[in-house]
């Protein structure tokens, strides 16, 4: 399961991988231990379910902000003792800061999973449609969508700004709702993050 902390038979199969947000050599501010005692430790954005981790690791751990390094399975893991689940409010500032990039790179380097998002978006009610939850897609962007993508699914994010007339910056719109489905954890639906206590 994405969300659990020891790999299962479908974890072990297929590596699950973290963009690394921000690395504290030093460990966090907040522990008061002295700087021997501590060990580093980064924020990391998950790659799958976009679930934010804090990792500690070993003392000969070599590692940068925007690395990209295997969190599950286990035996995947190089030089990390721990994996601890996170919410948006325990990010260091820089980790802030890097995020919105993170989850650019994400999108770029698979593409075609979130252009499947524009491709099969479903109803969630009546009323409301998954498209409905990306910043700036009102109802007629909406129908827009469906109907374009009722002719022939979308291949690329050029595609999708070329045949749907009034969408500019898809890839930026699925950036914004996934920003502002890890900052608030109280988000009634989710389509992208999985939910902490998932």
């Amino acid at each position: 399961m994405a969300g659990s902390e020891r790999g299962d038979d479908e974890a072990e199969s297929q590596p699950q991988y973290a963009a690394v947000l921000d690395y504290l050599p030093y460990g966090r501010s907040d522990d008061d231990r002295p700087r021997y005692q501590k060990q580093p430790i980064a924020y990391a954005l998950g790659e799958g379910r976009f679930r934010l981790v804090e990792l500690t690791f070993d003392d000969g751990a070599d590692v940068s902000i925007g690395d990209r390094i295997a969190i599950e399975p286990n035996s995947a893991r190089e030089h990390i003792q721990r994996i601890r689940t996170v919410d948006y409010g325990d990010l260091s500032n820089s980790a802030v800061n890097e995020l919105k990039y993170a989850v650019a790179d994400i999108i770029d380097a698979d593409e075609e999973r979130f252009v499947a998002f524009y491709n099969d978006a479903q109803p969630i009610t009546i009323r409301l449609h998954q498209l409905d939850l990306l910043p700036g897609i009102g109802k007629t962007l909406r129908n827009n969508i469906l109907e374009q993508r009722k002719r022939e699914p979308f291949e690329s994010f050029e595609d999708l700004e070329e045949r749907v007339s009034g969408l500019h910056r898809p890839k930026e719109v699925l950036t914004e709702r996934i920003i502002e489905e890890l900052r608030d954890e109280d988000l009634k639906y989710k389509a992208f993050v999985q939910r902490s206590a998932d």
